[in-house]
């Protein structure tokens, strides 16, 4: 009866939250509704920003564990066949934007604090509603962390079906340009800057990076935006593309940077940050051991999450499918809601 009281409860909270819109960037008044509701159980709230931290005494003897989730979403797409900001109860699926990405997450490891607060357990535990998450903004989880406690460990409430996904693929954006002179087409004059780009694209194409991994796979780039000319009758002097970089745990971004520089004969490459880097915890964690006791089965995210920005071991484990994210009629199960809450606990609990 408790659990499913604390689960009535989350759907409850979650259900205000998809009807408050907390597009990345804009999430003060899904904040607001968490700092309401934290503050009605009686918890202490620190608020950063848009980040709400909760935690009590820290036992310096035991380690600490930080449960984490966002409370941004992406812009709903335009194919949803229902209000996205209307929470809507269709037997045990619960339709709206953000169900899935993540709030389901979020109102389970919070109520999972509330249940474990006070008793015995073998870590002190702290949680982090964070934002900006799907934007990696300046003001989301790199604004917390610096007044986190210390943390030996965290889980991520991020959706994966309840399956700890121990490793996570990096992430790395870089602009290229290649540089040519202008000309009339219809001339042999002027230096092409896409003909300029060409064998650097190709190159991109075809290398394989040796070091696989065996939770994440190969490291994959991908040219994603490319841009050239003015009309048709211009030889362009100018081409600029994109390249989508993800890394597993064997390749830092600066190193495979300073490696595609090397590469690179006609282009100039420009990284839009290094800080987005492969995550990984390992195996042998004992809490990665005990959700391996609980039946779970670890694997690697091709996914990123705030995960990248943590510098110490953790790992992602939430109710709801990574496949259902960033899509439209969103949705997440009240019973995956439910089954969330009381792994959780049992992960936790001595």
């Amino acid at each position: 009866m408790e659990i499913q009281n604390y689960t009535n409860e989350a759907v409850e909270l979650l259900s205000q939250l998809i009807q408050t819109p907390s597009v990345s960037r804009d999430e003060g008044a899904a904040a607001d509704i968490l700092a309401h509701f934290t503050e009605n159980c009686g918890l202490p709230c620190q608020r950063i920003g848009n980040n709400l931290l909760v935690y009590e005494d820290i036992d310096e003897q035991k380690p600490t564990l930080l449960l984490n989730a966002h409370i941004d979403t992406v812009k709903p797409v335009s194919t949803w066949t229902r209000d996205p900001f209307t929470a809507t109860r269709e037997g045990d699926m619960l339709y709206g934007l953000g169900s899935n990405d993540c709030g389901g997450g979020l109102v389970s490891l919070l109520q999972a604090y509330r249940l474990l607060r006070g008793k015995s357990t073998q870590y002190n535990l702290v949680y982090l509603a964070s934002c900006e998450e799907e934007v990696s903004g300046e003001n989301g989880f790199r604004l917390a962390l610096p007044q986190l406690p210390h943390i030996d460990v965290a889980i991520v409430g991020e959706p994966t079906g309840l399956q700890p996904a121990i490793a996570e693929k990096g992430l790395m954006v870089i602009d290229g340009v290649a540089h040519g002179k202008s000309g009339h087409a219809a001339r042999e004059e002027g230096v092409n800057a896409i003909y300029e780009a060409l064998d650097d694209l190709v190159w991109l194409r075809d290398y394989r990076f040796t070091k696989k991994s065996m939770l994440l796979g190969n490291t994959k780039m991908t040219v994603t935006v490319i841009n050239s000319g003015t009309q048709h009758n211009v030889v362009p002097d100018e081409c600029r593309f994109v390249i989508d970089v993800r890394t597993n745990e064997h390749y830092q971004n600066e190193f495979l940077f300073a490696f595609l520089q090397k590469h690179m004969k006609k282009c100039e490459l420009t990284a839009r940050s290094f800080r987005l880097s492969s995550s990984h915890i390992p195996v042998g964690h004992p809490l990665v051991q005990k959700c391996i006791r609980m039946g779970m089965v670890p694997f690697g995210s091709p996914t990123l999450s705030d995960q990248a920005l943590m510098p110490f071991p953790s790992f992602k484990l939430g109710p709801g499918e990574s496949s259902r994210s960033h899509r439209a009629d969103e949705y997440i199960c009240v019973s995956e809601i439910q089954k969330a809450i009381a792994t959780y606990v049992e992960l936790i609990s001595e």
